[in-house]
């Protein structure tokens, strides 16, 4: 039997999906049971709690942090522009990535040849093995 919700609120799991941060319920659920999110700055660890228009909600979503100002509860988990109208993003834009390390200059005799220096090795091999006319 399911408890009815107070108008106007959603139980957090549900709203979190909804908006959807989290492809699946109970994967949105487990981030609540574990305590990693907080609403207005206190940390929730029931994935039923009463969510309302106005509440500020942080997590972890991957490597980053979000930020999330409830602006709707909503009723189902619709398209993603329908998603996306539940909430206003507060996060902080994301740090810049550091430039990609470039590869180690290669130097003469070092390291594992490549597949051209290995045919030049079985070109000049070749040249050293036939007979001097």
């Amino acid at each position: 039997m399911t408890r009815p919700e107070a108008p106007g609120t959603v139980r957090l799991d549900k709203w979190l999906w909804f908006a959807r941060f989290f492809k699946t319920r109970s994967l949105a659920t487990r981030q609540v049971s574990t305590g990693n999110v907080r609403v207005n700055g206190d940390r929730v660890t029931k994935p039923a709690f009463a969510l309302k228009a106005g509440d500020v909600l942080t997590f972890a979503q991957g490597d980053s942090i979000r930020i999330a100002e409830v602006l709707s509860c909503g009723t189902r988990r619709g398209p993603a522009p329908e998603a996306q109208a539940l909430y206003l993003d507060r996060s902080p834009p994301p740090a810049p990535r550091p430039d990609p390390v470039a590869a180690p200059p290669r130097y003469d005799g070092g390291g594992r040849p490549t597949k051209k220096d290995r045919r030049d090795m079985t070109r000049m091999a070749d040249a050293s093995r036939r007979p001097l006319e």
